[in-house]
């Protein structure tokens, strides 16, 4: 079976976003746009008292996936919490949801959003959680490499997350001398972004890729990876079915034709449809 290769590596560059806080935008920047069915990939960063206060979404899905610190989360519906180190929150904005995502506690608060488009005939179900904390998120080892599967399935386990698009969403932690194919559905995007070491992907020709970069992969039956480092690599490899739909977004609505932005930004100014305030942010 051939391997997917390496077709695009970016490095992602620090940028100021909600109030004070800072990300490292992969997916969603001018070099990448967007990545069908994602939209979006940010390495995120606050410290008190920056953070993302009151804003809404509507039309997709937002994957929080914290890696240090924690996050308080609040929405108008009268849902908040905690999202604590390695814990998940995979969010359906649906139709509406408006919310706040503020530093949990002092230092540092880091992890990783991932907005995954819905199609145009979910994109106003009602909006839900999916949390699990870290004890929650199956785990396994092999050689020198262990996984966190946050969606999907890796090494014999599969995470109990429902996704809406089929997604696949996995932590890998490799040792020195670490390797492994893993099975990625074809014809799925596919794509990788490393935190922390250095990973070789590919078989005949290997790809070297660092930290802060995305690595878009061709088609292909899996994603062969090596840790031929000193020190151990920790990425998430990430795959998608395409939506192949038409696509119109204005800042946190994203849909199908420019009109129901339009209705979009009026049910929010109006607080109807999805974007009733119920409770204080």
């Amino acid at each position: 079976m051939t391997s997917r290769s390496v077709v695009k590596k970016i490095l992602s560059e620090w940028k100021m976003e909600g109030e004070g806080a800072r990300v490292r935008r992969s997916i969603g920047s001018s070099q990448l746009p967007d990545l069908d069915p994602f939209l979006m990939l940010d390495e995120f960063c606050a410290t008190k008292p920056a953070g993302f206060p009151k804003h809404p979404h509507r039309g997709f899905e937002t994957v929080s996936y914290m890696l240090q610190g924690s996050c308080k989360h609040k929405d108008n519906a009268g849902n908040e919490g905690i999202i604590g180190p390695g814990d998940l929150q995979w969010m359906t904005a649906g139709r509406g949801v408006i919310h706040s995502e503020m530093p949990g506690s002092d230092g540092v608060n880091s992890g990783l959003q991932l907005w995954v488009n819905l199609r145009r005939s979910e994109k106003l179900v009602e909006a839900s959680y999916q949390d699990l904390n870290h004890k929650q998120i199956p785990q396994s080892s092999c050689d020198g490499v262990k996984v966190k599967v946050i969606a999907g399935e890796s090494l014999g386990v599969k995470s109990p997350v429902r996704t809406r698009t089929p997604t696949m969403y996995l932590d890998f932690s490799v040792e020195k001398g670490g390797k492994l194919s893993q099975p990625v559905p074809e014809k799925w995007t596919a794509f990788a972004y490393i935190l922390t070491g250095k990973i070789y992907f590919g078989t005949s020709h290997q790809e070297l890729c660092e930290p802060h970069h995305i690595v878009v992969f061709s088609d292909g039956p899996n994603v062969t990876f090596e840790n031929k480092d000193n020190e151990p690599c920790h990425f998430v490899l990430i795959a998608g079915e395409p939506l192949n739909e038409p696509v119109s977004r204005h800042g946190p609505f994203v849909m199908s034709t420019p009109k129901e932005i339009d209705e979009a930004i009026m049910d929010y100014k109006m607080r109807q449809n999805g974007f009733e305030e119920k409770y204080e942010i």
